[in-house]
């Protein structure tokens, strides 16, 4: 279209849980950037919160038949509406996700993870897209409009690994089990499972309980076995007193009901939807008890991610150590480095000793318990057992936790991977990958290697 002014039907997402003022700051940045390129934009330049504006901004944008699609990815969202928009419109898609400077509080915007949300169910559904994770003011905004859609599919590499040790690895996972508690959220398509094929895989079952089951059992919980284990929290975590106690028993009884249900199941791990419904029908959250039940060795993946349950399986099982679900919520070139998070779940042994674990609230919904610390310097590796692009694989990454100051509230760190940041943000988005990954101290690739000739898995190095 040399020559001719692009029209751009534009869509900003967003929800009002994260940093609105300051979204809509990165908002008007990023459609000033637009405007000043020469494109003719169409449709709303303000924050599409829910699916009804989204739907009737899309119906306004389709009558002006515009040459491409943006959506600006301006805070977390899952993907629901990134889908309907694909279906939508066949014209050329592009996605721009903005990121935020790491200043030690709160993830204000988390925009990245609604991007790497959207690329995993994009790829389900074999729909290309540009895309773009840059502030606005940033060069290169021309790129999104090439008639080539950027993303590129990774293939997956053939192992030739040891299978005989895969095997010992793959046997340990037969007969294990992950109990599901509530339904993964809608639009969370990187969380969706299909249990025979999990257990043709990897020999783990999956049982299935609602929510209402986990309340009720920990609001059943003796008042003394809640008193102690506050009392045993308290031994590993600070500021237990900062906190709304009436929630922050809640919470603690969560965990007490957690361990009911293994104990009567023989459940090895849990994949729990966590929000908002322990929030808002419950009133204490979750991730508190998913850390302790984690550095016990039991892994709880958040969202109900059963195959991410089933990946910390798989690594605890490599490592012999407790792992941590992670999102990466940030990579930058500049910098040659990413941010590993997640709201306040890793183990308490995963903290750097030169910090303090304290306890804290959940950024969003405002409640305990939550631990806070950085992770601990040292090699890492990070794994998922992936249906990226609905193939199965084993997508693998390794790097060096560094010592840095918290870049967010939670628990997380700052990763230099093996291969530059520039490059890892376009591998992860090109792989389709989930936003999980399970992380462990070490360098356990190798072993993860035979475990994938031995289940039949290729695999993607990121």
């Amino acid at each position: 279209m040399s020559g001719e002014v692009l029209t751009i039907g534009v869509l900003p997402l967003g929800r009002p849980t994260f940093d609105v003022p300051f979204a809509e700051e990165m908002l008007s940045g990023m459609i000033d950037d637009l405007k000043a390129s020469g494109y003719r934009l169409i449709g709303p330049e303000t924050l599409l919160m829910d699916a009804a504006s989204t739907q009737a901004a899309m119906a306004g944008i389709a009558a002006q038949k515009p040459d491409r699609i943006l959506i600006l990815q301006v805070t977390f969202t899952d993907a629901a509406m990134a889908c309907r928009i694909a279906e939508a419109f066949d014209q050329p898609l592009a996605i721009w996700a903005v990121p935020e400077p790491r200043l030690g509080g709160r993830l204000r915007l988390n925009a990245f993870c609604g991007l790497n949300l959207a690329s995993h169910a994009l790829g389900l559904r074999g729909r290309l897209f540009s895309w773009r994770y840059a502030a606005p003011g940033a060069p290169g905004l021309e790129a999104l409009f090439d008639d080539a859609p950027m993303t590129v599919p990774l293939l997956a590499e053939s192992g030739d690994a040891d299978p005989e040790q895969g095997r010992v690895l793959l046997s340990s996972l037969r007969g294990k089990s992950i109990a599901r508690i509530g339904q993964h959220p809608d639009g969370f398509d990187t969380c969706a499972y299909d249990s025979a094929k999990l257990a043709a895989l990897t020999g783990i079952s999956v049982a299935g309980f609602e929510l209402s089951e986990l309340f009720s059992r920990a609001r059943a919980a003796p008042d003394a076995a809640a008193e102690a284990l506050r009392a045993e929290t308290a031994e590993s975590l600070t500021d237990l007193d900062q906190v709304n106690q009436i929630e922050l028993d809640r919470s603690l009884r969560l965990k007490l009901a957690l361990d009911v249900m293994k104990a009567e199941g023989g459940f090895d791990a849990f994949a729990i939807r966590c929000w908002p419904e322990t929030f808002t029908d419950y009133g204490g959250a979750v991730c508190g008890p998913a850390s302790m039940m984690g550095e016990g060795r039991v892994p709880c993946a958040c969202e109900a991610d059963v195959y991410g349950a089933a990946t910390q399986l798989l690594l605890q099982a490599a490592s012999g150590q407790p792992v941590f679900l992670v999102d990466l919520v940030d990579l930058d070139a500049d910098d040659d480095t990413g941010v590993v998070w997640h709201c306040g779940q890793a183990p308490v042994s995963m903290a750097d000793p030169d910090s303090v674990a304290r306890a804290t609230i959940h950024t969003n919904r405002k409640m305990p318990l939550l631990f806070e610390f950085p992770l601990r310097p040292g090699l890492v590796t990070f794994v998922r057992l992936s249906q990226a692009r609905g193939n199965p694989c084993l997508i693998l990454a390794r790097g060096d936790m560094l010592k840095r100051d918290m870049a967010f509230t939670g628990t997380s760190g700052v990763v230099r991977f093996e291969r530059p940041a520039g490059e890892m943000l376009a591998r992860v988005i090109d792989s389709g990958l989930e936003h999980h990954m399970a992380l462990a101290y070490g360098d356990h690739v190798t072993t993860l290697e035979n475990f994938a000739v031995a289940a039949g898995l290729p695999v993607i190095h990121l």
